[in-house]
């Protein structure tokens, strides 16, 4: 392979009758030192010199993309992000409307087909949602023999276990994927409910069939039909959290289903990728730091410290979003909501002088974010602090799903490149000379 190259512009005297092997020489070096004896050279109509250098791994030029940071791989109908104005939707819709008047059964139906559902369609649906909230035995044996794991470490174990279950596992049929998107997204957090009992020395309680999806989950997890507004809480929770385009446990699922594997596969290997605290534990690291600061008067000295030692403030910052997160007004009008509810309302006044304190901050594009609230809603409700990240997978679930079944569409396998640095070719020396 080579590249052609215009020969003068690397001359230190750009002249037509400048020499040959000058240029040609200059513009070797200019590429990486190529040898001469492979550089060809021609002279185009114009009588300009142009050459062409050899282009292999190791002399190419090429642009590093860390992250795949503004990379766009492939198209989606699903979600809309305009990162600089904080705009989010699904499918077109607002996440503001669907956050106010939605639930997560009728988003989820959404994600999943691409239009809102009449009254027939989301009452079908939220009939499949339920009847998918048992576990096979066996799953619960599975989550004995791990229960001192970190509990999304039980998860990814659970779901990789639940497919010797599904007798649609290998099928990779849109249709059964849908189907296999369905009753993971309620087995999910079966499991998550189930584990933390296990782990407390109880058994796992049984789902509710009167419960909605989000009020049936608090249910299983503490025992306790929750109040209207912690159901409403948590319903508006897996809303704001149910997609997010290629975030990195979607572009994971992606990679999975690339290689043409099947749903279970692509959703365990999603929950490992949420596992790890750069994408899925903000929520945990800001209730942690809410108790740090204890009062809302030292909030203040507490920003200030930080960015004097260049340490960041937790929930504040996003890889998309330079402005506001769209999602995280609705959890903070729910923290107030809830702590008034709890008589509880210092945890609300630490945030809200967090978030005075951090306004100097937010023309640099550094806003507060919505794991920022979410993590002191679920403490209000009574949830441990290692669930807090397995409640992100509850109401994820279907967002994985839809890229499981876009990629599916017009597969092909995900493999980048990358961009060898490292020695020159060399020859092998025999370990006695070495």
């Amino acid at each position: 392979m080579y590249a052609l190259v215009y020969a003068a512009k690397y001359c230190q005297n750009p002249h037509p009758n400048y020499g040959r092997t000058q240029c040609l020489g200059a513009a070797a070096d200019k590429f990486a030192g190529a040898a001469m004896p492979s550089v060809r050279y021609r002279r185009r109509a114009n009588s300009a010199l142009w050459i062409e250098i050899p282009v292999n791994a190791e002399t190419e030029k090429v642009k590093i993309y860390r992250g795949l940071k503004d990379i766009c791989f492939d198209r989606s109908p699903t979600t809309f992000i305009d990162g600089k104005a904080g705009v989010l939707r699904y499918r077109g819709y607002s996440i503001h409307d669907l956050a106010e008047h939605s639930g997560f059964e009728e988003t989820a139906y959404l994600l999943l087909h691409g239009e809102l559902p009449n009254r027939v369609e989301l009452a079908s649906f939220a009939q499949q949602l339920n009847d998918a909230r048992g576990l096979p035995k066996p799953i619960y044996d599975v989550m004995e023999l791990v229960k001192d794991a970190h509990p999304m470490d039980v998860l990814r174990t659970a779901v990789s276990a639940i497919a010797n279950f599904d007798d649609e596992t290998t099928d990779n049929s849109p249709e059964a994927t849908l189907r296999k998107g369905i009753r993971l997204t309620s087995q999910v957090p079966s499991i998550v409910a189930a584990h933390h009992h296990i782990r407390s020395g109880r058994e796992p309680i049984s789902p509710s069939d009167r419960l909605g999806h989000a009020a049936n989950f608090l249910y299983m997890l503490t025992g306790e039909e929750p109040s209207s507004n912690a159901a409403q809480l948590m319903d508006t929770d897996m809303v704001l959290h149910a997609e997010h385009g290629s975030n990195a446990s979607a572009f994971t699922a992606r990679v999975v289903t690339g290689t043409e594997a099947n749903l279970h596969a692509s959703i365990t290997a999603a929950i490992a990728a949420l596992s790890g605290p750069a994408h899925g534990g903000a929520a945990e690291n800001v209730m942690r730091m809410a108790q740090e600061i204890g009062d809302p008067a030292n909030a203040a000295e507490y920003v200030k410290h930080r960015r004097q030692n260049r340490e960041a403030i937790m929930g504040f910052g996003h890889r998309v979003y330079r402005a506001e997160d769209p999602r995280a007004r609705h959890m903070r009008d729910g923290v107030k909501r809830l702590s008034e509810e709890m008589g509880d309302p210092i945890w609300h006044e630490i945030l809200q002088a967090v978030v005075d304190a951090m306004k100097p901050y937010a023309r640099h594009g550094v806003n507060v974010n919505v794991d920022f609230y979410a993590g002191v809603v679920y403490f209000l409700i009574g949830i441990p602090a290692d669930l807090f990240v397995p409640i992100f997978a509850v109401g994820r679930v279907p967002g994985w799903t839809v890229q499981v079944l876009e990629q599916m569409e017009n597969n092909i396998l995900i493999r980048p490149r990358l961009h060898y640095t490292g020695p020159a070719a060399r020859d092998y020396v025999p370990i006695e000379q070495r």
